[in-house]
C-alpha cells in the first residue's frame, strides 16, 4: 500500500520496533506541518493510507475531495478533528483504537512532573543558576496540599495514584457518569464545584474535548481559584473558555502549568501562555514518550495490516467497509 504518515516532527517512527508492520508498503513520512488542505492534498495525491498523529491534522471534506485515492484513514484514540460524516461520503475508511482501560501514563506522569517542576520553581532555578546567580526564590511542597482532578478517567486516575503515595489530598469533580464511576470506586466529589475550585492548591484537567465539555472551564471557575495556586492542563485547551485563561494569568492572582494551546504548534513569542513568568508552558509533550509512541502506533499499524489484508479492526465507520464486500 501506499502510506503517508502525518506530522511525525522528528521522524520518529521509523526508529521504533513497531514499524516493521509496515515492510513491504510504499511509506512516505511527512516531518513538518501543512495546515492548508489543498497543499496537504497535493503531498499526499498518491496514498491510499494516511496514517495520523493524534490531532495534529485535521480532516475535513476540502482535503478528502481532493484525494481521490485515499481508501483508509489510521489513527488511535479520539477524533474530533476528522469530519467522520465526509470520510463516508468519500469513502474513507476510519479506524481508531480506543484503547479501553489503558491510560497514558505518559500524560499522567507529565502532570505530575509540571505540578512538582511548578510548586519547586524548578525553571527559575535552574535560569538563576545559569544566569550567575543562585537561589531565586522558595518552593512549595506537594505533600499535604490538596489536588483537584477535574474529571474521572484513566489519566485522572492515573495522576491520583501518583499523587496519592505521595500523601496528596486528592479532591474531584466530574461530569454526571463520572461521579457515578465515583462512587462506584469508593471516591467523593467535592461539595460543590465552587469549594472544588476554591479549596484546592493544585486542580488539574483531564476532559475529552467534545461538544459538550467545549469551555466548559469558566471564568468564573478560575475566578473562585485562592491566590497562588496552580491550573494545570495536559487535556485540551478548548476546555477552557476562550481568553479565560490569559485574563486570569494577566491578573497575577494563579500560576499555570500547560501543554496544550488554541493553536499548535504555538510560535506566538507574544502569548502570555509562553511570556508571563506564572506559567510553565511544555509544546504539547504529554504523550511523547518513545514508549508510549510504540504502544500507540503498534496500533496505529496493525490497522493498516488488517485492512490491507481485508480484515479491517476498530472500524469507526464500518458502512464503508460494508459496501465493498
Amino acid at each position: 500500500m501506499k502510506i503517508h504518515i502525518l506530522d511525525d516532527w522528528f521522524g520518529t517512527l521509523r526508529n521504533l520496533s513497531c514499524f516493521k508492520l509496515l515492510d513491504g508498503d510504499d511509506v512516505t513520512v511527512w516531518t513538518d506541518h501543512e495546515p492548508n488542505p489543498e497543499r496537504l492534498a497535493e503531498r499526499v495525491q498518491d496514498a491510499e493510507a494516511l496514517v495520523l498523529f493524534r490531532e495534529r491534522t485535521a480532516i475535513t471534506e476540502d482535503l478528502l475531495s481532493r484525494t481521490p485515492n485515499l481508501k483508509l484513514i489510521s489513527q488511535r484514540s479520539v477524533y474530533p478533528h476528522i469530519d467522520v460524516e465526509a470520510c463516508t461520503r468519500n469513502g474513507v475508511l476510519l479506524c481508531s483504537n480506543m484503547h479501553a482501560d489503558t491510560p497514558s501514563y505518559a500524560a499522567a506522569e507529565l502532570t505530575l512532573t509540571l505540578i512538582l517542576a511548578s510548586l519547586r520553581q524548578i525553571p527559575q532555578q535552574v535560569n538563576s543558576l545559569r544566569q550567575g546567580n543562585w537561589q531565586m526564590g522558595v518552593g512549595k511542597t506537594f505533600r499535604g496540599r490538596t489536588l483537584g482532578l477535574y474529571g474521572y478517567g484513566r489519566i485522572a486516575r492515573a495522576v491520583a495514584d501518583y499523587a496519592e503515595s505521595m500523601g496528596v489530598n486528592v479532591q474531584w469533580w466530574a461530569s454526571d457518569d463520572g461521579l457515578k464511576r465515583l462512587n462506584a470506586d469508593g471516591r467523593k466529589q467535592a461539595a460543590s464545584r465552587e469549594s472544588f475550585f476554591s479549596n484546592c492548591d493544585v486542580v488539574s484537567l483531564h476532559v475529552r474535548l467534545k461538544p459538550s465539555t467545549k469551555a466548559i472551564i469558566t471564568a468564573d471557575d478560575l475566578a473562585a481559584m485562592r491566590v497562588g495556586s496552580l491550573l494545570v492542563n495536559t487535556s485540551r485547551s478548548g476546555l477552557i473558555a476562550p481568553g479565560a485563561l490569559e485574563a486570569e494569568i494577566a491578573r497575577d492572582r494563579i500560576f499555570a502549568a500547560v501543554d496544550v494551546y488554541d493553536q499548535e504548534p504555538l510560535r506566538d513569542t507574544n502569548s502570555i501562555l509562553l511570556n508571563h513568568p506564572n506559567v510553565l508552558p511544555t509544546p504539547h509533550i504529554g504523550y511523547v514518550t518513545e514508549d508510549e509512541f510504540n504502544l500507540q502506533f503498534t496500533d496505529i499499524f496493525q490497522q493498516v495490516r488488517d485492512f490491507a489484508n481485508g480484515k479491517p479492526s476498530n472500524m469507526i465507520n464500518p458502512e464503508v467497509f460494508a459496501r465493498k464486500i
